[in-house]
């Protein structure tokens, strides 16, 4: 894992125009963001809201952000392994990675939304348990794609055979992040498919599933220094003081319709850096943030410009 500590922006393209969601995307880049990601649905999907309201979709945005940028890391946060054969996902982040000139990481997990495909009629598994089981079908398909070895579907979810992936990636050895953190199929597809791992939880959470994950990797013979580790947060805001933060991210949460607001992370330089400092104790030191529409770019900058420093030098 890098000692560095690398921050990464998030901007959902749900309850935003396509000119203010590129721009908020270009402007991430410009700040310094290390990495770029978008999540990957169909519906809007925040917790608490109500899965109405607009949403572009995730991979044609995101061929437009390799377009427009030409520095960080991108990627979706994550894809669900339900919404599309694994090997046409694969051919898609492979051709991303062309036009992107080799920028692009792989983020993957189970899936979680229902009501999306419901909606869209795409097959939802019987529980998280059966999704899990076509996860781990569709990993050694696809890194063996991305690898070039050709590989064939062991079933009975999936059946590709000797599946092509020409041209390759432009990079040697493109990433796959799994997203998720069940302790004990999740996180044991990390230690053996990941080269990077994203979780989301309060530190002492996060402490606990960091221990099971180095246990599933001295079980399957894998240096767990080989994974970089990412944390995810809740949209942050940051202001002079803590009531003006909280009541700019009960208005960005208005307006997904999500009850009760995103408050979490809403505080002062000061008060993000404290919360921010036990999961780079923990090794956690890729810290990813979610920015919803109305993309606050105050606190985008301020992220970077205050509170990073202050991370950098503890």
């Amino acid at each position: 894992m890098s000692a560095g500590v690398k921050l990464g922006a998030d901007c959902f393209s749900q309850g935003t125009s396509w000119d203010y969601y590129i721009a908020s995307m270009i402007r991430a880049e410009e700040l310094g963001y290390a990495s770029l990601w978008t999540p990957d649905h169909v519906l809007p999907t925040m917790p608490g809201g109500n899965g109405e309201g607009d949403i572009l979709e995730a991979m044609m945005c995101l061929a437009a952000v390799a377009q427009s940028t030409s520095r960080a890391t991108l990627g979706l946060l994550v894809s669900p392994i339900t919404l599309r054969n694994p090997a046409v996902l694969t051919k898609m982040i492979t051709t991303l990675d062309h036009i992107s000139s080799g920028r692009v990481i792989f983020g993957v997990g189970a899936g979680w939304a229902q009501e999306e495909h419901r909606q869209y009629g795409v097959e939802f598994g019987d529980g998280f348990g059966e999704r899990l089981r076509w996860l781990q079908e569709a990993l050694p398909v696809m890194r063996g794609m991305l690898d070039g070895t050709r590989p064939t579907a062991s079933g009975p979810r999936y059946s590709m055979v000797e599946t092509l992936n020409n041209p390759p990636p432009v990079q040697d050895h493109l990433p796959i992040m799994i997203a998720g953190s069940g302790p004990k199929v999740t996180l044991r597809l990390v230690a053996e498919y990941g080269d990077m791992c994203n979780m989301i939880g309060p530190p002492e959470f996060i402490a606990a599933r960091e221990r099971q994950l180095v246990e599933h990797c001295e079980a399957v013979g894998r240096d767990s220094s080989e994974i970089e580790r990412t944390i995810a947060f809740r949209q942050p805001v940051i202001r002079d003081t803590e009531e003006e933060a909280q009541t700019v991210a009960a208005h960005i949460s208005a307006h997904h319709a999500i009850n009760p607001p995103f408050l979490d992370m809403a505080g002062t330089p000061d008060a993000l850096f404290e919360k921010l400092m036990p999961y780079l104790d923990l090794g956690y030191r890729h810290l990813i943030f979610q920015f919803l529409a109305p993309f606050d770019h105050e606190t985008m900058e301020r992220m970077i410009s205050e509170v990073k420093p202050q991370l950098e030098s503890a």
